[in-house]
């Protein structure tokens, strides 16, 4: 094997501590000759140490049959080089580039076909028998990442009926064409890292499957917010979009059901906080030549008048020097429409400690300016209520109260909870589909 790793160009990134590099120079210190017992108690104890890394890659991603095959396709789909971030773009391209390109999956190919059983029968192991042919427990899809899992077996199979490196070649380039590469390729949404170093976006693994039809109505506010993400995808002009209104009316719900409507063509999101703008710059950096288009995503937003994040996005979104780039919008949700708290003493031009708090008002007022496009989202009507109660009941059909038993449960549940919104709605029915 660590002939075969040696042989590496492009993917020879992969990282010296890598479990397959690790393994790579396990085989290297087992061919290279005769072994003593300590030596043979090291190198078992050294495979155990990577079968475990192994382990825990497969669980963390839900890969199941084959775990070496599925953590080489994976180790494909994750590589960031300029090879694959051009691939990305473009998929299969002319250049002399892919003639290492060629070289690389042909050991790749031999990775997948690499025989251990000289190492079992020597060592009297059987743990790759094992990882080759394995069974996995049945999990929650919280419990691993849905999104790369199903993605990466996908891949992996594709490769093992690939008949040579020319073949596999084609599936590769067209898998980086379809899905992208690396973290930003494979997963829907992001937050913010606080690692300090590499990369400043950590994957969200569990974002929900949740679709703008599963909200009740709104259906006014849903088509201004398709509208301006469909022209956004497409890579037309669009416009960054401030979602007001009442709590529990479905802001949150509709950006999060927008990922999720138009992930695959290409759509990822960022979360980020207000204590995070600091941050924005070098987030805009890091995705802003990438092959997609990405919402950062502000929830809650508002500021109190001592507040001055507010001034890091204004700068981001009206840009400096360096514009804004096209392949970034920003949503925000908020229950305010104009974001920043005002007070009466902001209604005066003269207060006591500012002489032209009138502009102090405009600057504040402004930043709502920024957004093109802003949708309001009121609590809805008692009949609106309670048609959102009902069509959520009639999804479930455990719940078997008539709709005027549910509109009588609902009304008083709604008195007890927070008043009117799809919020409310929701959280009776759950209460009901807890007791039933």
């Amino acid at each position: 094997m660590h002939r075969l790793t040696s042989k590496l160009i492009i993917y020879r990134n992969i990282g010296e501590d890598s479990i397959l590099f690790k393994l790579a120079d396990i085989c290297r210190r087992f061919y290279d000759g005769e072994f003593g017992d300590c030596d043979r108690e090291q190198l078992t104890t050294d495979i155990f140490v990577q079968i475990h890394r192994l382990l825990e890659v497969s669980t963390k991603y839900g890969f199941d049959s084959n775990l070496w095959h599925n953590y080489l396709a994976f180790l494909l789909a994750v590589t960031e080089n300029p090879f694959t971030l051009v691939s990305e773009k473009v998929g299969a391209n002319e250049g002399t580039v892919n003639e290492f390109a060629k070289n690389d999956f042909a050991v790749f190919k031999k990775l997948f076909d690499y025989d251990f059983s000289p190492i079992e029968e020597a060592l009297g192991t059987n743990c790759f028998d094992i990882i080759q042919n394995y069974r996995a427990v049945v999990k929650k899809e919280r419990i691993f990442n849905k999104s790369v899992s199903e993605k990466v077996q996908e891949l992996s199979r594709n490769i093992e009926n690939a008949r040579d490196e020319v073949e596999m070649y084609d599936v590769v380039t067209e898998f980086y064409r379809i899905y992208g590469v690396g973290n930003l390729g494979l997963n829907k949404a992001f937050r913010i890292s606080d690692a300090g170093e590499g990369s400043i976006l950590d994957p969200i693994t569990t974002t929900g499957e949740m679709l703008l039809s599963d909200l009740v109505g709104y259906e006014a506010q849903k088509k201004l917010l398709v509208e301006n993400t469909e022209a956004f995808v497409s890579g037309k002009k669009a416009n960054n979009v401030l979602l007001f209104g009442d709590a529990g009316t479905g802001k949150s719900t509709s950006v999060k059901a927008v990922l999720n409507e138009y992930y695959d063509r290409g759509l990822r999101m960022i979360e980020i906080y207000k204590h995070e703008f600091q941050h924005l710059s070098k987030v805009i950096s890091e995705i802003k030549n990438r092959n997609y288009r990405f919402i950062i995503f502000m929830d809650d937003l508002s500021f109190e008048e001592f507040e001055i994040e507010y001034k890091y996005l204004k700068a981001v979104i009206e840009g400096g020097l360096e514009v804004k780039p096209d392949n970034v919008l920003i949503y925000a949700t908020s229950n305010r429409q104009h974001l920043i708290r005002e007070t009466w003493t902001d209604r005066s031009d003269i207060s006591k400690d500012e002489l032209h708090r009138s502009d102090t008002v405009q600057e504040k007022m402004s930043l709502a300016g920024r957004f093109g496009v802003t949708i309001g989202f009121l609590k809805p009507t008692p009949k609106e209520y309670y048609n959102i109660v009902i069509t959520l009941a009639r999804k479930h059909p455990e719940i078997t109260l008539t709709d005027d038993e549910l509109r009588a449960e609902a009304n008083a549940w709604e008195m007890r909870h927070g008043g009117l919104s799809g919020r409310t709605a929701q959280q009776f029915i759950n209460n009901l589909l807890g007791k039933s």
